[in-house]
């Protein structure tokens, strides 16, 4: 179900609510000029992952890092209304521990483990009601001296998938990372009951990264079909690879033998383009067979396998199924789907 947008939840008056989107407009623009990524954290191993994954491609002073948790409303809360509202003016600090605030706190520790120490950085806290919950929704922004932005954010919601896409009208963000889920759901069952991160895959206005157990391994294997929209996410995904020191390979799969020029077309015409961008490629490939399985096999032994998302709905998925959704649901590798 569609979560009410966030001017439906505040209940302002038209006047308050003009004022409110200038001032978001205003945000937005001063973003958008920033590569901003949103690391999402739980109580698993893999989301941890996710949060590594964020300090090692916010590889400059131009990007920032959102950690956060998504805490359903009102986890028996009530009972203890003063101790979360004094725990709310101080969210890192109070002795009260609200549910996910040790993960945002861990993940201060793998941040600094990762060489984003912020430890020392000013910081300002700030909270919102939410939901009508009583602890709402806090969050902790620390601002290096260079200006790069880390916030740590515990947000409430209904659910966590729609607090998760929710959080993008508060962004805008480049990249959503999330943790491998325990279990992936069939399309036509996830299209009635689909997890967080199928779900946040299929909706996310931006790209979005599902992070496995790959941090060892080296290089950015990225698929090109030779579409337009395949070659711009090429364009990003280079960027980003560049960025953080990742060799590249460009790669395309030709469902039968008579589709093989036109692979090779494709991975050339992508490697003219890098060329063109003064970007290195290590070396491009093409394999003849079914896509998704070549993709997975041949993406297996690389840190991040990039695929281009075809922007269907869930339906049209259902329907015409999704290359992009089949490799993030069965690589054994960390997969980026570039919106």
């Amino acid at each position: 179900m569609k979560l009410p947008s966030l001017f439906e939840r505040t209940g302002l008056t038209d006047r308050q609510e003009a004022a409110v989107k200038i001032t978001l407009a205003n945000l937005r623009t001063q973003r958008r000029s920033r590569f901003r990524i949103l690391a999402c954290m739980d109580d698993t191993d893999q989301s941890l992952l996710a949060v590594r994954f964020a300090a090692r491609l916010a590889a400059s002073d131009e990007c920032d890092v959102i950690i956060m948790h998504v805490r359903p409303i009102d986890q028996g809360l009530h009972s203890g209304g003063l101790q979360v509202r004094l725990a709310r003016q101080n969210m890192m600090e109070a002795g009260f521990e609200l549910p996910g605030v040790s993960y945002l706190k861990q993940a201060i520790k793998i941040l600094a483990e990762e060489g984003l120490d912020i430890t020392g950085w000013p910081c300002t806290s700030q909270n919102q009601d939410a939901w009508g919950d009583a602890a709402g929704d806090t969050k902790v922004e620390y601002k290096s001296p260079a200006g790069r932005s880390v916030v740590l954010k515990l947000k409430t919601a209904p659910d966590v998938a729609g607090g998760i896409i929710d959080q993008y009208e508060l962004g805008p963000y480049n990249l959503m990372i999330l943790g491998e889920p325990s279990r992936w759901r069939s399309e036509l069952r996830s299209f009635f009951d689909a997890g967080i991160v199928q779900t946040v895959t299929t909706m996310a206005p931006c790209s979005v990264m599902v992070a496995r157990n790959s941090l060892e391994k080296q290089g950015f294997f990225i698929c090109t079909d030779g579409s337009s929209r395949s070659l711009q996410a090429v364009r990003r995904a280079s960027v980003l690879a560049v960025a953080t020191g990742q060799p590249i390979t460009l790669f395309s799969a030709a469902p039968t033998a008579n589709a093989k020029p036109a692979a090779e077309e494709a991975v050339a015409n992508a490697a003219a383009l890098l060329k063109a961008m003064k970007v290195p490629v290590a070396e491009t490939v093409t394999a003849v067979g079914d896509p998704l399985h070549v993709i997975v096999e041949r993406g297996e032994n690389y840190r991040l396998i990039v695929v281009t998302d075809e922007g269907r709905s869930r339906l049209q998925r259902l329907i015409k199924g999704s290359l992009a959704s089949d490799v993030v649901r069965h690589a054994k590798t960390s997969v980026l789907d570039v919106r």
